[in-house]
């Protein structure tokens, strides 16, 4: 049995069949991407074991093999494949550093589909930010304003809290409950066909609000505005419902034990140690043509740990790489007076670099050591 095991998963016919499969699954999944958007075909075609066809609501059937499971099989197709293969010498260590970079790069694609995070920051003109934000998750920050010069955050992650119900924190008096959450939402002020009044008893939307749940958007530029009711709960009993929202932007006060809090959903928050400010951000267009011609950002970065305080230029195919996160220049506001810029941080950004190295020192040691052999035969004779 484990003999056949071996045989099975070292057999180039399997490394053939998944990398035919492959070839499939990324032309089905490129086709799939106009229906269904960027964010949506990734995640059901290549970041995930099966693809699943869902003939009814709640059913879920797996009718082919995903990105992560054609990756995997291959990744183990190579360790055995070489493990029986592979005789030591000097004239195969070129094999040995061309299959060591093929797995490194299969390897360094899971941990960053794994590890990889990416956020935006919006900047404008004279504007100084610290953090970065999602583009898709949630967080609802409990923010105590009591103390005058500091405001002490506890930011719950909204998939933690919608996965716990129940949210209790050391830092808190109180525990977070989620009663009822929309993951896409609409707001309405006035009564309309499909929206329900929202209950709530405090905060901003006690009267005079209605909302509706909307399916989950798909497409790379849009994005999700949950909306959910949440109660704040001591041993003493309830401090009330409350209604937040993505619509909301503006935070909901309430007291308790004598400190004032405030409530507010806004995009989770990844938080850096150092700060960017947005000098001029420029936009620039071929002369007599509507064509861009250039997208730029003068920032000033300051580290106030370090002492660092320097001028960086971000512009298209020159990111600015400082502190293990990347900042690309992305998007710009309608009236060029604000930028956005594409954090991404990726603790594995060096391994498809390491891996093209192994593969191009492989390839040419292996063909040096074909040609020297022949090139001294040939004197010889």
């Amino acid at each position: 049995m484990l003999d056949r095991f071996y045989r099975v998963f070292s057999s180039l016919r399997l490394a053939v069949t998944c990398l035919m499969l492959s070839v499939a699954l990324v032309f089905w999944g490129t086709i799939a991407q106009v229906y269904l958007g960027l964010y949506k075909a990734q995640n059901e075609f290549f970041r995930s074991f099966f693809v699943y066809w869902h003939p009814a609501a709640g059913v879920s059937i797996p009718i082919f093999p995903g990105g992560y499971l054609l990756g995997g099989i291959l990744l183990i197709n190579l360790f055995v494949a070489h493990f029986r293969y592979y005789k030591p010498g000097a004239r195969k260590l070129g094999i040995a550093m061309i299959h060591l970079g093929v797995v490194l790069l299969l390897v360094g694609q899971f941990l960053t589909d794994f590890l990889s995070q990416e956020s935006l920051m919006h900047l404008r003109n004279g504007e100084t930010k610290n953090y970065s934000e999602a583009d898709r998750d949630y967080e609802l920050a409990v923010i105590d304003t009591s103390d005058k010069d500091s405001d002490k955050v506890v930011a719950i992650p909204l998939r933690l809290l919608l996965r716990r119900g129940t949210v209790t924190d050391n830092n808190l008096p109180f525990s977070v409950h989620a009663n009822k959450f929309f993951d896409n939402s609409e707001l309405s002020q006035q009564s309309k066909p499909g929206f329900d009044p929202v209950n709530v008893n405090a905060g901003l939307a006690t009267t005079s609000v209605w909302w509706r749940q909307l399916p989950r958007e798909t497409e790379t530029d849009s994005h999700d505005e949950p909306s959910g009711i949440v109660e704040l709960t001591t041993p003493q009993g309830s401090l009330g419902t409350f209604l937040v929202s993505a619509f909301i932007d503006q935070p909901q006060s309430f007291a308790y034990n004598g400190r004032n809090y405030t409530l507010i959903l806004r995009p989770e928050r990844f938080y850096n140690s150092f700060s960017l400010h947005l000098l001029q951000f420029r936009h620039d267009k071929y002369p007599g043509t509507d064509i861009p011609k250039n997208f730029s950002s003068r920032v000033r970065l300051q580290n106030l740990d370090t002492g660092e305080d320097r001028e960086v230029l971000i512009y298209m195919n020159n990111p600015l790489r400082y502190g293990g996160e990347t900042f690309y220049q992305a998007s710009f506001d309608p009236d060029d007076q604000g930028s956005v810029l594409q954090v991404v941080h990726n603790p594995s950004w060096l391994t498809p670099y390491l891996a093209c190295l192994l593969v191009g020192v492989g390839l040419l040691w292996q063909f040096l050591s074909h040609l020297i052999p022949f090139l001294k035969g040939r004197r010889a004779k």
